[in-house]
């Protein structure tokens, strides 16, 4: 039986945006690096079903929020005058933000103008380079990294500029690197601290550099903090405790990593109240505000510690066993700073293959050994695992050490 012709384009082909494609939108062949893992993973169970899929893949937390969390948004949500659209949000929410950052980080706030919320700190990325990206003008992205803020500045006309996060820098950008051309064309650079993959963390030195950077250069600052809960080297550093951090930028910070908020979808953009209100007047006219019942119980979480230190002592503990057991098979790895996400150099070989990149590693040890971990090659070929994989109890998490040990001691991997 003859093929069947591929179905002709829609008559609205041509009308696609260019930034998205234009009339060759949906015809690429390029497969997305998070696609690639699903189907490998995928061909994986359906090759072995006898053997469990050991997933250092994910993302997101394994646990549900706190139960005084969950109760409260029961309360809340049975409450008639949470019905509502919470618009910019509530004055709940954003005093409990406030006490946060006072508590955590000695960094005072006024919770009327210098804090708005975000549902999820994603389309605060996706909004911030409407503040100020016009055409033609740059922003600077670390990488590897959250690349949101750079889709949505290509999308308005701009350009990003990389800025490699190498090991041999500690994880930082080299800031006295970049072009003077760049700099003058550039208006605002994104941060990410503690930083997702590498796991490195801030110092007050390095965000010193940043304030005087931004000052100089005329740039404004905008700091990624969804992972600053999960600190393990002292305690968290906020960019806004810096002296003059206010001025020139602002902090994202998220409810899902250090609260057990993953699909919650909440957190809150603070810092300079100039930028705070241009950040809340583009979101005026993109979304109409977070569920106000997820907004109560959320302020109850930012007014609960013990909740952050919990999950903190939990992935701290777990990362210290994934070192431990990837060491016994040959990798270099250290704890990270932060995060919980372990960034380790890819190995060069396994046996008799080779491997030019991460993602070739990557793909090799899910197929062969069922063992699934993420690929980045911005700056050099790493792999990064994530404790986030699924474990009643340590009883669990200690075996899951020793099979991937067991998995992996076999495969000769060479680095």
């Amino acid at each position: 039986m003859a093929d069947s012709a591929p179905p002709a384009d829609p008559w609205f082909q041509s009308l696609f945006a260019d930034r998205i494609g234009g009339a060759n939108y949906g015809k690429g062949t390029e497969i997305y690096k998070f696609e690639k893992i699903k189907r490998a993973k995928r061909k994986a169970l359906a090759e072995h079903p006898e053997r469990k899929l050991l997933d250092f893949g994910i993302g997101e937390n394994d646990d549900m929020a706190d139960e005084r969390i969950r109760q409260a948004l029961a309360r809340e949500a049975n409450k008639i005058e949470n019905r509502g659209y919470a618009d910019n949000g509530i004055q709940n929410y954003k005093d409990a933000a406030a006490e946060f950052m006072q508590r955590q980080f000695g960094v005072r706030l006024d919770p009327v103008t210098e804090i708005c919320h975000c549902i999820g700190s994603k389309p605060a990325y996706a909004m911030l380079p409407a503040v100020f990206i016009n055409p033609g003008d740059i922003t600077l992205m670390t990488v590897p990294g959250y690349p949101v803020a750079g889709t949505w500045t290509r999308y308005l006309g701009g350009e990003v500029v990389k800025l490699p996060l190498l090991e041999k820098n500690g994880f930082f950008p080299d800031l006295d690197a970049i072009p003077a051309e760049v700099r003058q064309r550039a208006k605002m650079m994104v941060l990410n601290y503690p930083n997702s993959p590498t796991g490195a963390v801030a110092t007050k030195d390095f965000y010193k550099r940043v304030v005087e950077f931004a000052h100089t250069n005329r740039i404004i600052i905008v700091q990624d903090a969804a992972h600053i809960l999960l600190t393990y080297n002292g305690e968290p550093l906020s960019f806004l405790q810096v002296d003059g951090a206010k001025d020139v930028g602002v902090e994202v910070h998220s409810m899902s990593k250090g609260f057990d908020m993953i699909g919650w979808r909440l957190g809150f953009v603070c810092g300079h109240p100039k930028i705070v209100q241009a950040y809340a007047d583009v979101k005026d006219n993109s979304d109409s505000g977070q569920f106000m019942a997820i907004q109560h119980a959320a302020a109850l979480a930012l007014r609960t510690p013990e909740i952050p230190q919990r999950i903190r002592a939990k992935y701290q503990r777990r990362l210290a066993k994934l070192v431990a057991a990837l060491k016994q098979v040959g990798f270099q790895c250290e704890m990270p700073g932060g995060t919980y996400f372990l960034y380790t150099k890819a190995p060069k070989a396994a046996g008799n293959r080779t491997f030019a990149t991460a993602e070739e590693a990557s793909q090799y040890l899910i197929h062969e050994q069922s063992v699934c971990c993420v690929p980045w090659d911005d700056a050099g070929p790493y792999l990064r695992f994530s404790v986030t994989y699924m474990a009643q109890n340590e009883a669990e998490e200690d075996a899951l050490m020793a099979e991937t040990v067991a998995r992996l001691q076999g495969m000769n991997l060479q680095f």
